[in-house]
């Protein structure tokens, strides 16, 4: 696909910052991708929702130093793009995700970090096939119940937010391998989290005295205290004892979590 011949010449855009660029790199290889950027990046143009073959559509500065585009809303057409599989939407200024989004049923990895986000849609069944869900750095104060419709969901990252509790809801994410819920302000968490068996990264640093249920001892993917990447429980009472209990073996961190719980 040719950006100039889809999209009209740079030099005859409106706005002489935007850039359109199509690509081919290793972690898209052989899909339509279109990258937009531009320090005035305000709006999608027109012309994209023009482009029905689309299936990789990136709006972030990446890793352009100090940008952040000022985007606060995507356009009706854009769910035209029926064969989107990735959207990246980090570093704008989106408040909600957009209903727009619903349509595309083809999405399966969806990236709004560095947003404004306060909520989630309640409506999320049609992205049945989305399998990466990120969602740092925002204003998030809770998860809603429809998260669980997302049964292909494998990872889910909402750290650095404000999240205050974890819906029960969430046991039904059976295909989930990592959560990551660094920087919130949760005080206990569902001990539903306990029945996601395919869980083998769960990272819940830094909140608010997260005590957890006796049932974690039972989530065996973990690699606890084995792999640094796999759980974080910094800023925790867990913190402490934790990697001692883990060199010894499973049975003594089910053992370690009953007693924990007992005391606490």
């Amino acid at each position: 696909m040719d950006a100039g011949t889809s999209l009209g010449c740079a030099s005859s855009s409106p706005n002489p910052f935007w850039r359109y660029l199509t690509a081919h790199d290793l972690k898209h290889e052989g899909k339509k991708k279109l990258k937009i950027s531009g320090r005035e990046l305000v709006s999608v143009p027109k012309q994209v929702s023009g482009l029905d073959k689309l299936q990789v559509l990136e709006m972030s500065p990446g890793h352009e130093s100090c940008l952040r585009h000022q985007m606060d809303l995507l356009p009706h057409d854009i769910s035209h793009l029926q064969h989107l599989t990735c959207l990246y939407m980090d570093s704008n200024n989106l408040k909600t995700i957009p209903a727009e989004t619903g349509p595309l049923s083809h999405l399966q990895r969806l990236t709004l970090s560095n947003n404004s986000l306060n909520s989630l849609s309640p409506e999320m069944g049609p992205l049945q096939r989305l399998c990466s869900f990120h969602l740092p750095n925002n204003s998030l104060t809770k998860l809603p119940a429809s998260l669980s419709q997302l049964r292909s969901l494998i990872l889910l990252d909402v750290s650095d937010n404000r999240i205050g509790t974890i819906p029960f809801s969430i046991q039904h994410l059976e295909n989930l391998e990592s959560l990551l819920l660094l920087f919130n302000s949760l005080e206990s968490l569902p001990k539903d989290i306990c029945l996601l068996r395919n869980l083998c990264t769960l990272w819940l640093g830094n909140n608010h005295a997260c005590s957890p249920s006796a049932s974690f001892g039972e989530l065996m993917n973990l690699h606890w205290g084995c792999h640094c990447y796999s759980c974080n429980f910094e800023g925790s009472p867990l913190e402490c004892h934790l990697p001692e209990v883990c060199s010894r073996g499973s049975e003594k961190i089910r053992g370690y979590f009953l007693s924990f719980c007992t005391i606490c």
